[in-house]
């Protein structure tokens, strides 16, 4: 009892109560996509500050712009239902991170190495579900300011496996100073989103590339390069982190990204590759379509298809 009444007090010191220290923000993605102005979109919105990374965005806290957020104490965490993730759950079953490798013509086909991508496992107590989460962090040391050369910013994050499965997606800024996540869908492709570009794109496109928009600057995306079709594969997390911070726009960390579901990896847990995909989608001057493929971990059976390209 008196260890129930320590608790309780250090979590009303804190100015928190249970359910905000587990405060969940899960938001299912249906297959059927989302009913918007003038049709279906894959996307959902998510946090609608800071014009997707094009001006000051603001984080999630328990009160505000917290759809889609999630508050673990920490990032290793669980972001799920504290009844179903405790004790050795709380933490997570699998880890693995990877060195984030860019090389294309680009970098003249040398590897430039960027920063890291962690990749967490959480499964709960009764095994019924698990919670895959991914979080990256880039290094400034390949950016030259007197070049003007910047290897890459993460615009979009996406991560595959999840056909025939439900899914709902959550985010994280832990740690603080991390970008939000804008929005997140279920699909396979990443749509540029420039000041005046659409927030949930339609359905409607008739294929799956893996980025979307105008390659090119400076202007706009045409309709038809606003477009993403549902793929029932695929969630992507529209965010933005950089290597070169302007004026408090981005951040070198991205959010921790969640994707919840009923099905788990075979054990023993191993990081499959081409799961996860991180995409530049030319959002500013000098940054033209780029996507890099990493391992990752998945549900038992899932394939990664489109299969990746390169630069994008």
């Amino acid at each position: 009892m008196k260890k129930v009444k320590l608790k309780i007090a250090i979590v009303s010191a804190l100015g928190l109560t249970a359910s905000h220290v587990f405060a969940t923000g899960f938001v299912a993605l249906p297959n059927t996509g989302f009913s918007v102005s003038g049709g279906t979109s894959a996307y959902t919105l998510c946090n609608t500050t800071g014009n997707f990374g094009s001006g000051y965005s603001v984080n999630p806290t328990l009160s505000a712009n917290n759809t889609c957020a999630v508050f673990p104490i920490t990032q290793l965490h669980s972001p799920g239902d504290p009844a179903n993730y405790t004790g050795a759950r709380l933490f997570p079953v699998a880890t693995h991170s990877s060195s984030i490798i860019v090389n294309n013509t680009y970098t003249g086909n040398v590897n430039k190495n960027i920063g890291i991508l962690r990749d967490l496992l959480w499964r709960s107590n009764d095994d019924s579900e698990c919670i895959y989460g991914v979080h990256v962090q880039l290094n400034t040391t390949d950016y030259n300011p007197v070049a003007g050369n910047q290897y890459f910013e993460v615009n979009d994050v996406a991560r595959g496996g999840w056909d025939g499965v439900d899914v709902s997606i959550a985010y994280s800024t832990i740690p603080t100073n991390a970008s939000p996540v804008y929005r997140a869908g279920l699909t396979y492709t990443s749509v540029q989103h420039r000041p005046g570009d659409v927030d949930q794109p339609l359905t409607g496109l008739g294929s799956q590339p893996s980025i979307n928009g105008l390659n090119s600057w400076p202007g706009n995306a045409s309709a038809a390069q606003q477009l993403a079709d549902i793929d029932a594969n695929w969630v992507v997390f529209t965010t933005q982190a950089s290597n070169l911070i302007i004026g408090g726009h981005s951040s070198q960390n991205s959010s921790s990204f969640y994707v919840k579901s009923d099905i788990c990896p075979a054990t023993p847990y191993t990081p499959a590759a081409n799961a996860i995909r991180l995409r530049q989608t030319y959002q500013k001057s000098g940054m033209p379509f780029i996507e890099i493929s990493l391992p990752g971990f998945a549900p038992a059976g899932a394939v990664f298809t489109p299969t990746h390209t390169d630069p994008y």
